[in-house]
């Protein structure tokens, strides 16, 4: 799949049905710390269609290691503001 953008990280959840990943910006090299990106969760039967994204500012260290919960409820990722700035 060609999404335009650079992703990278994508971590199964355990039961197999969703993924997340970490989308960095068009023409992003490696995967450096300190831009806007996004968590992306998929289903893994549609990586095509986001069911959610998360834009945050991060890079490296957002999303570095498979976070999911052993039921596969939920997923944790890093973000981190500058200046008092907070994610929604």
């Amino acid at each position: 799949m060609d999404s335009g953008t650079v992703d990278w990280f994508p971590h199964l959840s355990p039961d197999g049905r969703l993924a997340s990943y970490l989308r960095f910006p068009a023409g992003t090299r490696g995967h450096p710390a300190d831009l806007p990106v996004e968590v992306v969760l998929v289903s893994t039967n549609g990586w095509a269609t986001p069911l959610h994204t998360w834009p945050v500012f991060g890079g490296q260290g957002t999303l570095n290691v498979n976070s999911w919960s052993p039921d596969s409820r939920r997923f944790a990722y890093v973000a981190y503001p500058l200046d008092g700035a907070r994610d929604a």
